[in-house]
C-alpha cells in the first residue's frame, strides 16, 4: 500500500477533513475495497487539534476510520445495510493520548529513567532515548552503563555515564544485548540509513496470500448485531499498538483472546487497552501451552502477534505454519522497524522510533527548540494498531472473496514514514491541549473503577462498544466460550 497521494479522490461527506479523506481512500483503494463505501465516511475537523508540526488529526482520523468503515462494510458483506461512520478530529487525537484513570488515579505512563540524554563522542551535540519502563530494560542499560541496577540509580548518574559513549555507539551495545535505547536522527540521518532505505520501498500495511484455504461463509448476521460479531481473534500482543488493534476488534463484535505469558511484564495501560477481551495465560514454551494455542486456533479467523521477527517461529508459531494448522487464517504481524532491513529484529517502541527515524528533530526545529521534542501523543503507536485492525478486516474479506490464508504486517517505523508523507502544519504550535476529562466514562473493571474514553469512531446502526469489562491476564482459562448468538 502506497502513502496518501493527491490523486485519491474520494467521493466522501461533504463534512470531512480533505486530508483525512484523501489518507483513508489511499489506504482503502490500495487494499483493494470498493470505493462506494468511501462515501458513508466522514471526518469532521481539521489539524491543528494538539500542538504539533505534523498532522495528527489527519492520520489519526484516517487509520481509525480504516478501521471502523472496513468493520460496517464486512457488516454489509453479512447482509446488513452500508452505515455511516464518522471520526471526528478531536475524537481522533485523544484517543491516541492514554487518557484514563483507575480508582480516580492517573497512571504513571513513564519510568523516571526513561527519556533523553545527551552523549558525548563528538564536536556536535548527540542524543539519546532510553526507554526503562519495565525493569529488565532498565536495568539492562544501566548493567552496560556500569551502574548499579535498581530504582536507586539516577539520572545524573545515567547523564554522567553517557558522557563517555557517542550516541550510535551506545544505541549499537545496546542493541546487541537485547535492550530498547536509540540515538538520535535528523529525517535524512534516516532516510539514508540502510534499515530507512529498506522501509522505502515498502507498503505502509502488507497484505500477503500465504496459502491456499477455500473462502470462509460468515453467517448472516441478526437485525442489530455488531459487524464482526462470531469471528474469533486471537491477541499475542503487548505494548499498545498491538492491543489497541485487538481492542478496535472487540468494539466492532468480534471475540478477542488476549493470551499473555505468565512469566512477562505489562504496563498499566493494559486496563485500558483490554476492554472488550476475554485475558488468558499461556506458556508456550511448555508442550501444554503451545497445544492449547493450537486448540483456540483452530476456531479463530485472526491471529495476531507483536514479538519480535521470528520470536513466535522459534516456538513454532510462524505464519506458515499458523497457516498449515488452520488453513484460512488471517496472521497479522507488528514490528518496531519492519520485516527486512539490518534492524528486522530490533525491538522499539513508538516514543524510541520518534527518536531514531527524525521525528523528535523535525518537531524540534518546526519549534525552535534547541533540544529534542517528542510530538504530543503516541500517533505511531496508535495509527499502528488501527492500521493493524484494519489490515486485518481487509484480509478477511479478501479471504471471503478469494480464499487462501493471509499475512499481513504493519511496522511502527512504516507508520511513521506514512505520517511523514501526509505534510506538515503551519503554525501547529499554536493550540493548546484540549480537555478531556469530561469525555471519560467510568465503568467497572478487573482493575478496578476504569475511566476512560468511548471508542472514537461513530457508527449510525451499530454503535461500537466492548460487551466485556478489562479484566487482568490469566483471568478467563484458554477457551473459547460457546456464542450465546
Amino acid at each position: 500500500m502506497s502513502d496518501a497521494s493527491p490523486d485519491a479522490s474520494p467521493d466522501a461527506s461533504p463534512d470531512s477533513n480533505p486530508d483525512a479523506a484523501r489518507a483513508l481512500a489511499t489506504l482503502w483503494l490500495d487494499a483493494g475495497l470498493p470505493e462506494a463505501a468511501l462515501r458513508h465516511a466522514c471526518l469532521p475537523g481539521s489539524d491543528p487539534v494538539l500542538p504539533s508540526s505534523f498532522r495528527l488529526a489527519t492520520a489519526a482520523q484516517a487509520s481509525i476510520c480504516a478501521a471502523a468503515l472496513v468493520a460496517a462494510e464486512i457488516g454489509h458483506r453479512r447482509g446488513a445495510a452500508r452505515q455511516q461512520v464518522g471520526v471526528s478530529a478531536l475524537d481522533a487525537v485523544l484517543e491516541c493520548g492514554m487518557h484514563y484513570r483507575i480508582d480516580g488515579r492517573t497512571p504513571d505512563a513513564w519510568d523516571p529513567l526513561s527519556g533523553l540524554y545527551r552523549c558525548g563522542g563528538g564536536a556536535l551535540p548527540q542524543w539519546l532515548r532510553l526507554h526503562a519502563n519495565f525493569a529488565h530494560h532498565r536495568d539492562g542499560a544501566l548493567r552496560l552503563l556500569g551502574l548499579p541496577p535498581g530504582p536507586a540509580t539516577g539520572r545524573a548518574a545515567v547523564q554522567a555515564a553517557l558522557a563517555g559513549w557517542s550516541a550510535e555507539g551506545f544505541e549499537s551495545a545496546a542493541a546487541e544485548a537485547g535492550l530498547v535505547v536509540a540515538a538520535l536522527r535528523s529525517f535524512d540521518e534516516w532516510d539514508r540509513h540502510p534499515q530507512g532505505l529498506a522501509l522505502a520501498g515498502a507498503p505502509v500495511i502488507s497484505l500477503e496470500k500465504i496459502g491456499e484455504a477455500p473462502p470462509q461463509r460468515w453467517s448472516e448476521l441478526s437485525k442489530g448485531s455488531a459487524p464482526l460479531s462470531g469471528l474469533r481473534v486471537l491477541d499475542l500482543t503487548r505494548i499498545l499498538a498491538g492491543p489497541v488493534a485487538g481492542r478496535a476488534l472487540a468494539a466492532y463484535g468480534a471475540e478477542v483472546m488476549l493470551v499473555n505469558s505468565p512469566g512477562l511484564p505489562n504496563i498499566e495501560a493494559i486496563a485500558d487497552t483490554s476492554r472488550g477481551k476475554l485475558s488468558a495465560h499461556l506458556d508456550l514454551r511448555q508442550p501444554a501451552g503451545a497445544a492449547a494455542l493450537r486448540a483456540l486456533l483452530r476456531d479463530a479467523q485472526v491471529f495476531m502477534q507483536g514479538y519480535r521477527p521470528d520470536a513466535l517461529a522459534a516456538l513454532g508459531f510462524d505464519s506458515d505454519t499458523l497457516a498449515s494448522l488452520r488453513p484460512g487464517i488471517v496472521c497479522v504481524s507488528l514490528s518496531a522497524y519492519g520485516a527486512r532491513g539490518p534492524w528486522a529484529g530490533r525491538r522499539g517502541f513508538d516514543s524510541l522510533v520518534q527518536t531514531a527515524t527524525g521525528f523528535n528533530d523535525a518537531e524540534a526545529r518546526a519549534a525552535g527548540s534547541a533540544e529534542p521534542r517528542a510530538m504530543p501523543c503516541q500517533i505511531i503507536d496508535y495509527a499502528s494498531g488501527y492500521l493493524m485492525a484494519f489490515g486485518a478486516q481487509a484480509a478477511l474479506l479478501r479471504q471471503a472473496r478469494e480464499g487462501g490464508s493471509w499475512h499481513v504486517r504493519v511496522s511502527l517505523a512504516r507508520t511513521g514514514l506514512w505520517l511523514r508523507g501526509l505534510g506538515r502544519v503551519e503554525r501547529g504550535f499554536d493550540v493548546a491541549q484540549p480537555p478531556f476529562e469530561h469525555r471519560l466514562v467510568e465503568t467497572g473493571s478487573g482493575f478496578g473503577r476504569l475511566a476512560a474514553l468511548p471508542h472514537p469512531a461513530r457508527f449510525t446502526a451499530t454503535p461500537a462498544h466492548w460487551a466485556r469489562p478489562s479484566v487482568p491476564p490469566g483471568t478467563h482459562p484458554p477457551a473459547w466460550p460457546a456464542f450465546d448468538h
